[in-house]
């Protein structure tokens, strides 16, 4: 990151209005920070961001409603996070603003680009609060299109008692919302296909009924196929891989969505970066990464992710 020896030692006193938003200003225009916004001057004095290459490859501590208001309209390729789920988790204590969120998605969010947001419901009094598909709606209504409604399917299964009532609860929703039409898909193409090598017959039905050959008879029927939007990956049961953290993403999970929805170069986002699965993931695939979190123990743990070697601490799950 560029350190801040050519940045004037006065402009952070002097400022102005231009435009409704207070200005970080001094009069040499060849000084870093010349007609920054003062917001955006007190990350960079503190050596969180980059003039040259705005918040690219940086962590953040702070409300991510907050620093979010700095980023630039239209600069993110690719968000892959998850909020804390009704009262399920306290993630210490904070709470988050989820419309305001949300609408700063949509404005960072380049057009074309994926917003990936993994989501539970509690059960409260024996029902299911329903806050996922509220949250899902609210993303439609300000923009978004809901693209994919995909399932992370765990594997496993921890409430203790409710088996009583209802089946075990082992997924959680993974909706993926675009900012108009998609601009990249890297399917992943690992399911085994149990007709390998066969040649593909087959014809598809028109609108009249009447029935039209496939393009691709004749064709070998390849080893693997495209999987489904239904991901059989395990939670974090480990120590070593939750990291301290109550509820880390499988750093499968995030990778997948990484390699899918974004291409090497691009920028990756959490704003909810817990104990750092998406930046670190992000990071091992040649993705730019902005990673925001208010826990200042998460952030810990963050930087020691980011800074151990992938070779020594990188497990797939």
């Amino acid at each position: 990151m560029t350190e801040i020896t050519d940045c004037c030692s006065e402009c952070e006193h002097i400022t102005h209005d231009q435009d409704g938003e207070e200005y970080a200003d001094c009069s040499d225009e060849n000084c870093k920070c010349h007609s920054i916004t003062r917001e955006k001057h007190t990350i960079y004095k503190e050596g969180k961001f980059n003039i040259d290459k705005p918040f690219e490859n940086t962590l953040h501590t702070g409300d991510c409603l907050d620093v979010m208001k700095t980023l630039e309209d239209n600069s993110i390729d690719l968000t892959v996070t998850s909020p804390p789920y009704d009262n399920l988790r306290t993630y210490n204590g904070y709470t988050f603003n989820f419309e305001g969120i949300a609408q700063e998605l949509y404005r960072v969010t380049k057009q074309g680009g994926v917003v990936v947001w993994v989501v539970g419901d509690a059960t409260i009094k024996g029902s299911e609060t329903g806050t996922s598909f509220k949250q899902a709606l609210y993303f439609k209504e300000i923009g978004f299109n809901l693209h994919d409604t995909m399932i992370w399917s765990k594997q496993t299964f921890t409430a203790t008692g409710a088996l009583k009532t209802r089946y075990a609860q082992t997924f959680e929703y993974m909706f993926v919302f675009v900012k108009g039409k998609i601009k990249t898909f890297n399917p992943i193409k690992d399911k085994p296909n149990k007709s390998y090598g066969k040649k593909i017959h087959g014809s598809v039905t028109q609108k009249d009924g009447s029935m039209k050959p496939v393009t691709t008879n004749g064709n070998l029927i390849p080893e693997f196929g495209q999987r489904f939007n239904v991901w059989n990956v395990n939670t974090e049961v480990s120590n070593s891989l939750r990291c301290g953290h109550p509820a880390p993403f499988p750093e499968k999970l995030a990778e997948d969505h990484i390699l899918s929805w974004s291409n090497e170069g691009d920028t990756v986002l959490d704003p909810m970066a817990g104990s750092g699965t998406t930046l670190k993931m992000a990071k091992k695939n040649n993705r730019n990464y902005i990673g925001i979190e208010i826990s200042p123990e998460y952030i810990e743990i963050i930087n020691k992710r980011l800074t151990t070697p992938l070779s020594d601490n990188h497990k797939e799950v």
